[in-house]
Formats: C-alpha cells, structure tokens, sequence
C-alpha cells in the first residue's frame, strides 16, 4: 500500500517513526506531512522522516483552532490529491482526518486520550480507531465511535517505541556540553500545554514545583518549552540549576539518563514509566485511563498541591525496571495495516 502518516505534534514523531520502518519492512511506501508546532518539524527531520511541512498551530483561542482546522485541511487535500494513497494514518490529526474524508480515503486514527472534545470529529469521521485496551468503553460511545470501529491493544503507545530502547552511551557527552555530569541528580521537566484544546484552565504548580527543587543540593533541571512564550517565561533562570537546551535532545535517551522526571502533560510521564523512570504529574485536568493505570501500578506520582511537593525522589535513582511491552508494537502495526 501507499501510506501518508500525519505528523501533527511533537510525540507523534517518536511513534511513527518506528512504524514506519515496520510499515516499510513489510513493502508498503510511506509518505508523510508535518504540521509546524512546538518540536515536531524539527523532531522529524533529526530522525530523517523529510516530511512535507503543511500548516501551522491556530493559537488558543477556539474560533482560531477551528479556522486553522479546516484551512489546513484544505492545504492537505491539495498535497495529497493524485498520489494514490491507499490509507491514510494519525494519531488525532483532525485536520488529515478532513481531508482523507473528503478524498474518500481510508483512515485510521489512533488515540489514548479519552477527555479530548475533538474526539467527537475524529472517532465519527476515521475509519478505523485504534485505542488501548483500558481506553473506557463508555467514551469511545460518547464520541460517536462505532463498536465496529475499534480495535484495541495491550499497553500504551509509549511502549511501542520504547519496549527493548536500549540507551546510547554517547548522549553522556551531551549532557556534559550542557553542564550536566553523572553525579547530578536529573529532572526532566514539562510544562503544561496551555493551547491545547483539552486544557483550558491554568496550572500554577509547575513553577512553585521547579523553585522548590531549587533549593535542593546537587539538583539539575532541563525544562523543555512546548512553546516559544514557555521559553522566554523561564529564559530568565537559564544557567546554573535550569538548562533550557538551544536544540531537540533525543527524549529517550534524555529521560532514561535521568533520575525524575516532572510533567504537566502524559507522553512524557508515560515514557518515563514505559523505561522504569520515577516519574510525577501535575496535570490539573480529567486523567486519562492509561495514567491511572500507571498510578496503580506505582510507575506514577500525582501531584495535586503543594503538599504533595514532599513525595518527590529527588535523588539519585536506583535500578530502572521498564515495563514488559515487546509485543505491542507489532500488535499496532498489524492493527494498523489489517481491516
């Protein structure tokens, strides 16, 4: 088959990729699309995807969303008009989702997040929905997914990227350019995604989490912006304990070699829980099934107020221990190609 992959924001990079060398394993020609947002062009081109840059973000404001939504939409049926796709894959890319109904394409979605409003449009409109398997059944029905819609898979989609990473001995060096040695104790911090749609609300934690670690002894962080704005807001402690890193590092590789890792979003406290990382959350919204999972099973802190400041491991950790996930992967991938 001929695939077109839509890359629409900065965790789909990781994800697909693998995929991709799946998808070409087994014969099928890959051509993929990168909206311009947060990291994602950049994080393509490092691991040499060469996707055709379409579109940009439509700001916070929802009446920019929707206009932006449908203006690339638009912009991706043009691009991919006449190249014979035989099916069309995102995770939650509405605007590909669009664009392949309006092209009569065959489209699969995949999603792990079941308090996304847009789920409405991308669980009516794809023709197939690929979701984990603790993904609630009762929201798959409330966004008009048709029971014969969906497949589901053991795991997250984290673990299909991550199960058997093996990390690289020569991102040490990378993190020596940036002051950071094997006696630091790393934290990995993310603030949260103030311009998605699903997170409408402000989240204060963040910043009164990262001056508290400050004032631990031996203590390095690396804040990684999702937004220009982000970067400026923190640009002013650059140096010393917080390093803002001017370029893209190799998240798995960043995460394994770290000691915490602290999120106001998922991915990145479900890819820490995939490599066996101590990883915490302050994300103030409606938790995913997937994230509870993970709570359960001890891989994740919540963090809900400044109380739970003191539950953080802020020291050198001991022995990783990932999750077991070598079949996920090839679970999706066969979930993906097989109707």
């Amino acid at each position: 088959m001929r695939i077109w992959i839509d890359l629409a924001n900065s965790p789909h990079v990781p994800f697909f990729r693998v995929l991709i060398k799946e998808f070409e394993l087994r014969g099928h020609q890959v051509e993929t699309t990168a909206r311009d947002f947060a990291e994602t062009v950049a994080l393509a081109q490092a691991a040499d995807l060469h996707p055709a840059v379409i579109g940009s973000h439509g700001g916070r404001a929802l009446f920019g969303k929707a206009g932006n939504l449908f203006a690339r939409a638009y912009a991706l049926v043009r691009w991919a008009r006449g190249r014979e796709f035989d099916l069309s894959v995102s995770h939650n890319s509405y605007s590909q989702i669009l664009a392949s109904r309006a092209l009569r394409l065959q489209t699969v979605t995949l999603m792990d997040y079941e308090h996304q409003p847009a789920n409405h449009l991308a669980f009516r409109l794809a023709s197939r929905i690929i979701v984990p398997q603790n993904f609630p059944v009762e929201s798959l029905s409330h966004y008009g997914a048709a029971s014969a819609k969906v497949k589901r898979y053991k795991g997250t989609k984290e673990d299909v990227y991550l199960a058997g990473f093996n990390p690289d001995p020569n991102f040490a060096q990378q993190l020596e350019e940036l002051g950071i040695t094997k006696e630091d104790v790393l934290v990995v911090a993310r603030p949260p995604a103030t311009e998605a749609l699903y997170h409408r609300f402000e989240n204060e934690l963040f910043t009164e989490l990262l001056e508290r670690i400050f004032l631990t002894p031996g203590v390095k962080v690396v804040v990684l912006p999702r937004y220009c704005d982000q970067r400026a807001t923190f640009e002013h402690w650059a140096g010393g304990k917080l390093i803002l890193p001017a370029r893209p590092l190799d998240g798995a590789n960043l995460i394994a070699r770290s000691d915490l890792v602290v999120s106001a979003g998922g991915t990145m406290n479900r890819e820490a829980a995939a490599l066996g990382v101590p990883a915490a959350s302050l994300y103030a919204g409606k938790w995913a099934a997937v994230d509870e999972q993970l709570l359960l099973e001890g891989r994740l802190i919540r963090i809900r107020s400044r109380a739970d400041f003191a539950s953080l491991p802020l020291q050198k950790k001991s022995r990783a221990s990932g999750r077991e996930a070598n079949n996920t992967r090839a679970e999706v991938v066969d979930l993906v190609l097989n109707n």
